[in-house]
């Protein structure tokens, strides 16, 4: 492999890692601040308890985010250094504040995680989970900033190969930022949701201890109705992704759907293979003018297709499939915990909400969830290419042409194996023996010792 491709791949290989636990960063803050407000609320132990392990759990993925984060701000120095030596100083802003805001965040997690049980008022402790939903947030929001720079470019003039004039808040809220920043932090919360609804229904269904299960219950149904209602914004914000990308970034839209001409009641294309010579899609779903309408809402929009566009700019055609897959894997979620919330609202099928069957249906919506972030990402990432500066720089124009890439690509996916591993491992061995039963009994037993 040339060092382009090794570059990309090690680049992806990080950003799939990462990706793992900035999901966890970005919405587990919000769970266990819900938990806890729910808990001082109703003054109920159990919500407590949710809390307080949660943001057990929550501190050891921190700490994993912080060294795969890091590496992928290095990652661009010594992977692509063409393309920080002309662009470093105008992203520098937001990358800065990324990290200002990781450690606004750290700050008031310890304060957070130190402070149970310290105050008379109930809800000073609540207060202290603002700034780590903040900052958590601010995070993501900076280091999206970044990527959309990387797609749509704003806030400079380039001359004789440097970008001069800089404007870094021009450039930092550039004309992709808001769409793309409110689907992150939105796919983000309804992911975290659905993987904290699956370990409530794995332990529903394998559950050792009866006294657990009100607790899981509890769980479940916080989790599941939060899932459901971010994933309605996940889905507004691919809305409002795919209306961007009609107006300013047409040859990506047209990749996604492998939508060659250009023409108005354009259809929008499920899975099938593409006969790339012949232009051709065989056996596919096709959904009559739902491209044309999801473009502008209208299905007389004229959408404009991949042979509008040079050979040696379109995307790579298999960003597809991860369009798919990332479609399916959201509207699973969708109808699992619409299901789940609709047999809360009816009371004659309360029953229902713990059925075996729509338990193992939860237990699955973790996996996707993830699974949909993962595509997602790979999705816009291969979208934008050939470029990693769209109009201005070649991914092939700014990799680095240092030798030993393939010896640190495999010594990195030892680390990123190891990692995995350990994190899992720990979390597992944390909460394994540990049931919530006696967390919950020892605050009800301390709660009655103070009044």
């Amino acid at each position: 492999m040339e060092a382009v491709e090794l570059s990309r791949f090690l680049t992806a290989m990080t950003l799939a890692v990462h990706i793992i636990f900035a999901t966890i960063g970005v919405g587990m803050p919000l769970m266990f601040a819900i938990a806890e407000f729910l808990g001082v609320k109703r003054n109920d132990a159990k919500y407590i308890t949710l809390a307080k392990r949660w943001a057990k759990g929550y501190a050891v993925t921190v700490a994993v985010g912080v060294v795969t984060g890091t590496i992928i701000e290095l990652q661009l120095s010594l992977l692509w250094p063409q393309f920080m030596k002309i662009a470093g100083h105008v992203i520098a802003l937001p990358l800065f504040m990324e990290v200002f805001a990781f450690f606004f965040e750290a700050i008031f997690l310890s304060i957070y995680f130190y402070t149970w049980e310290r105050f008379k008022n109930k809800w000073t402790h609540l207060i202290m989970s603002i700034p780590v939903v903040l900052g958590g947030t601010l995070s993501a929001f900076f280091i999206t900033s970044v990527n959309s720079f990387m797609n749509t470019p704003e806030g400079f003039q380039l001359k004789n190969g440097k970008m001069i004039h800089v404007d870094p808040v021009a450039a930092m809220f550039n004309s992709s930022f808001g769409v793309r920043a409110f689907h992150v932090i939105t796919t983000a919360i309804m992911t975290m949701a659905f993987i904290l609804a699956a370990i409530a229904a794995f332990k529903l269904l394998k559950n050792k201890f009866e006294k657990d299960r009100e607790y899981h219950k509890k769980a479940l149904k916080l989790t599941m109705i939060v899932g459901l209602v971010f994933t309605l914004g996940s889905m507004l914000a691919g809305d409002l992704s795919a209306k961007f990308l009609h107006n300013e970034q047409p040859e990506k839209l047209a990749a996604y759907e492998w939508h060659y001409d250009t023409e108005k009641r354009a259809d929008l294309v499920l899975f099938g293979v593409l006969d790339e010579k012949n232009q051709e899609v065989h056996g596919a779903i096709k959904i009559p003018a739902l491209l044309s309408f999801l473009s502008d809402n209208n299905i007389n929009t004229e959408v404009e297709g991949l042979n509008e566009f040079p050979k040696n700019e379109q995307p790579p055609l298999i960003v597809h499939y991860f369009f798919d897959l990332m479609v399916t894997s959201g509207i699973f979620c969708f109808v699992v915990s619409g299901i789940y919330v609709l047999t809360r609202l009816v009371k004659k099928w309360r029953k229902f909400s713990t059925h075996k069957i729509l338990l193992y249906g939860i237990l699955l919506t973790g996996p996707a969830a993830m699974l949909a972030i993962e595509f997602g990402w790979f999705l816009t990432e291969m979208g934008r290419q050939p470029w990693i500066l769209r109009g201005y720089m070649r991914v092939s124009e700014a990799a680095t042409h240092a030798g030993g890439l393939p010896g640190v690509t495999i010594a990195f996916g030892v680390v990123y194996f190891i990692i995995l591993f350990t994190a899992a491992y720990v979390l597992i061995r944390m909460f394994k023996n540990n049931p919530p039963y006696k967390d919950v009994e020892k605050l009800e037993e301390s709660r009655g010792e103070a009044s």
